[in-house]
């Protein structure tokens, strides 16, 4: 059985009139659009707009920071390559001295090897053969002198072959055996010849050079432009104008000689130097310098010769040769290279020609 609701309508009568309207009936309003109608607090609406512009400008804060970070990032960047091409280029620099020192080095430990050699085998050779006293006095005698050699050509003085040849002799003596009277003569003559060699002085060749290194900083360049020290000097020298215009007549004489300046220069490169170049050209000089005193440590005397040359040839044709450092510069030059030219030792052919002749004739 339908309920009453669910019947169905009852249709409207025929005899209604037809003026009478029937008013549709109101719906309640439900949830949904009451929903759909809610207006938003105008509070909460400011709330939300400062909040959306306190947003916007801590974004764009945020991103000037970046940006500056960036910036920051991108130069230290920069400068990392900066200083890594700096490091790798003054490493390059120390690997190159280093080589060249370990070659210098080598050199030197092969000769100290070979002077120890010399001697294990002079020892070995004394103790395995049983000799005679004058064989061993020949023997000690030829060891002794070869051995002062070995030590006057890495020392460059005459002192270790003077003693051994005076102890030598003395020795030779204390025996009084006839057929070492050539010894002893040949000895004595190695010795006059010695006493009368001229050997460069090696401390004082090296005190120079390191003059010569301290020089080269205060060398005047041969196109630097002057302080007109010489117009001031000449300025005070001259009595002082009376009158306002011909003082200022001097002024002006004085400041256009300090503006153009008229000079010579023998050589065109001189002219043609920047100051930096002429700050690297320096350096170069000390370099050639520092590398003729390594040569002369080394007993290199062709290098060191070489090097002189181009540090004297360097020094006349880039700085002024009018300027007295300048010329106390290659004087000095010309000295050490002069003294350079008497560092070969005399040799001893007499004393060990003798010395063979005693040995083989045992």
């Amino acid at each position: 059985m339908n309920s009453a609701t669910d019947a169905d309508p009852v249709p409207a009568s025929a005899d209604a009139p037809a003026s009478v309207a029937v008013a549709p009936a109101q719906p309640n309003p439900t949830p949904a659009a009451a929903a759909g109608n809610w207006v938003v607090p105008r509070s909460v609406a400011i709330a939300f707009v400062l909040f959306s512009g306190v947003a916007m400008l801590l974004s764009t804060l945020l991103w000037q920071k970046l940006s500056n970070v960036q910036e920051q990032l991108a130069r230290q960047s920069a400068d990392s390559g900066v200083q890594s091409l700096e490091a790798r280029t003054v490493a390059r620099q120390a690997q190159d001295l280093s080589r060249e020192t370990a070659a210098r080095l080598a050199v030197s430990e092969t000769k100290i090897s070979e002077v120890a050699l010399q001697r294990t085998q002079l020892d070995e050779l004394m103790k395995s053969l049983s000799r005679s006293r004058d064989e061993n006095l020949v023997v000690d005698i030829e060891s002794a002198v070869l051995l002062a050699q070995q030590q006057s050509q890495l020392t460059g003085s005459l002192e270790p072959l003077l003693a051994a040849l005076k102890s030598g002799d003395q020795r030779v003596a204390r025996a009084a055996q006839p057929r070492l009277n050539p010894l002893q003569r040949a000895m004595a003559r190695d010795v006059d010849r010695l006493k009368a060699a001229t050997v460069a002085d090696t401390p004082s060749l090296l005190v120079k050079m390191d003059e010569l290194v301290r020089m080269a900083d205060e060398l005047p360049v041969a196109n630097a432009v002057g302080l007109g020290s010489a117009p001031a000097s000449a300025a005070k020298a001259a009595p002082a104008p009376a009158s306002w215009w011909e003082r200022a007549l001097t002024m002006l004489r004085d400041e256009t000689r300090r503006l153009v300046r008229v000079s010579r220069i023998e050589q065109p490169e001189a002219a043609l130097l920047s100051p930096e170049q002429s700050f690297f050209m320096r350096e170069n000089l000390k370099l050639k310098l520092l590398n003729a005193r390594l040569g002369l440590l080394a007993r290199q005397t062709d290098a060191s010769r070489a090097d002189l040359a181009a540090a004297a040839q360097a020094v006349g044709r880039y700085f002024d040769r009018s300027s007295r450092k300048t010329q106390a510069t290659l004087q000095l030059l010309q000295q050490v290279q002069a003294q350079m030219m008497n560092l070969e030792l005399p040799r001893l052919d007499g004393t060990l020609a003798a010395l063979a002749t005693a040995a083989a004739g045992r």
